[in-house]
């Protein structure tokens, strides 16, 4: 009794369990565990590895030099939605402004401290991931001479001989961060070839920044982007080609005595240039902040119809943020004070740079010109001063043959102190701009008021409407422009 009692009570132990045979080949329970882990080990590092190998090679075929690089300092996308970030060359020393030639009248002032660049970078990511994983997929998949996308792209060999090879002749503009060469393609279109100056990877950041903001937008008074060329360190843009100038040219040459430009023509360009930066500011999501409105970048067909370009330091800016911190860069002159002193950047920014370019359209003068008397050698101070003291008609370009209507000007000089209000929360939108600029009765009040002067008064009212009838006011922002009866 004693022994088959040790027996049964061996028989249960826990070691002639795993001992025990199954019915998987005959073997015993250990080894069955220990295989099936072993598989489970080896698959889950299959797995790993496979994974890894094809994160390398997506890496390398973004590196290969047909696709620009996403570089930590250029982008503020969220590179973590394609899986990681690629390596680039660029240093925390190329985040200082880069100046060169042409670029001496740009800004670029650093924001205090490190926290602001980090703000930017967390604020501004979340607005640009769609637009640059949209062009990411369409250029990943580009080859020579097919369209894809929001464009083409083109090999180098083809526009250098379409450019002549890049010849001195073809340069039709030059500026801080690149010069411009007019182009004949293969199918004799004529194009406007904007190679990029690689300066410490200027020409990557500039290339990325204009490859998001305009790449698939397409409006009548912004400049289209055809197509574009990336090779080893060459970054170039193709452009649709005006081939009229720009804005600067036909205010500051030397057009002659009389200007072609008249007041009509003006207020078209001016119009036209409103449209474009409202539908830059109200018509995209997330909205495109240009950065650098002036007239060097309003381009002009042949019929004056204007075309918004040059977008290399524009910011995109979503709908959930009213601002984004960024690094303070534009145009001496044209850069609004807020933006300046804050870097705290908005659509606002745009439309103080806009009531500068609308004052120099009407006036002729530059926004800081050191050839002036000192009380006259800033645009903005000095075209307030004449228009506090009461004298709006000689704001007027002198080279205007055939002058405005008073009204048509008083509306326009209005318009002027209204963006450039200093406040920025009073400036107005853009789509406010363009209705002010083309209504006929905005912004005076004069017809209602003449309307209830010559309904009868009350006798007892007679006398206090003397006072107020003997000058005829119109407002101007904070100023008045008053005018005798």
């Amino acid at each position: 009794m004693t022994v088959s009692d040790e027996s049964q009570n061996s028989g249960d132990s826990p070691t002639s369990i795993f001992t025990s045979r199954t019915p998987i080949l005959g073997l015993k329970l250990y080894v069955v565990v220990v295989a099936t882990a072993a598989i489970t080990i080896s698959i889950f590092v299959m797995i790993f590895l496979l994974l890894r190998s094809k994160r390398r090679r997506s890496c390398l075929r973004q590196s290969s030099g047909l696709l620009p690089l996403v570089c930590k300092e250029i982008s503020e996308v969220e590179s973590a939605d394609r899986g990681e970030i690629c390596d680039s060359a660029m240093t925390e020393k190329e985040s200082k402004p880069i100046l060169s030639k042409g670029a001496e009248k740009y800004i670029a002032i650093e924001s205090e401290g490190k926290k602001g660049s980090s703000q930017e970078s967390n604020e501004s990511s979340t607005s640009r991931s769609e637009s640059s994983s949209a062009v990411t997929a369409s250029t990943s998949t580009s080859t020579e001479g097919t369209k894809i996308g929001w464009g083409r792209w083109y090999s180098l060999k083809e526009l250098e001989i379409a450019t002549n090879g890049f010849a001195n002749a073809n340069v039709v503009g030059e500026g801080g961060f690149g010069v411009v060469y007019r182009g004949v393609l293969q199918d004799g279109s004529v194009v406007a070839v904007k190679s990029l100056l690689n300066n410490k990877g200027q020409a990557e950041k500039e290339f990325k920044v204009e490859v998001e903001a305009i790449g698939k937008v397409r409006h009548k008074n912004l400049v289209g982007l055809i197509g574009y060329c990336v090779e080893g360190a060459r970054r170039m843009l193709v452009y649709e080609f005006v081939d009229n100038g720009n804005l600067e040219q036909w205010l500051h040459g030397d057009v002659g005595p009389v200007s072609p430009l008249t007041w009509e023509i003006r207020m078209k360009i001016v119009i036209g240039i409103a449209r474009g930066l409202a539908y830059l500011h109200e018509g995209l999501e997330p909205k495109v902040v240009h950065r650098d409105v002036k007239s060097s970048n309003i381009l002009l067909d042949r019929k004056w119809n204007p075309k918004v370009s040059d977008f290399g330091l524009a910011k995109l800016l979503g709908s959930e943020k009213s601002y984004v911190t960024t690094r303070v860069m534009g145009t001496f002159g044209y850069v609004s004070p807020d933006y300046a002193t804050t870097g705290m950047l908005n659509e606002g920014s745009d439309v103080y740079s806009f009531g500068v370019l609308l004052m120099e359209i009407v006036t002729g003068r530059s926004p800081v010109d050191y050839s002036r008397p000192p009380a006259e050698m800033n645009l903005v101070d000095w075209f307030k001063g004449m228009v506090a003291n009461r004298r709006g008609e000689e704001l007027l370009d002198p080279l205007i043959e055939i002058q405005p209507p008073s009204r048509a000007l008083k509306r326009v000089l209005l318009v002027c102190l209204r963006c450039i209000d200093l406040d920025a929360k009073k400036r107005p939108k853009m789509g406010q701009i363009i209705h002010m600029l083309e209504a006929e009765e905005f912004p005076f009040r004069a017809d209602p008021r003449a309307a209830q002067e010559t309904a009868p008064l009350p006798p007892h009212a007679a006398a206090s409407s003397r006072v107020q009838l003997a000058t005829k006011d119109v407002v101007v922002g904070d100023e008045q422009i008053s005018s005798r009866r």
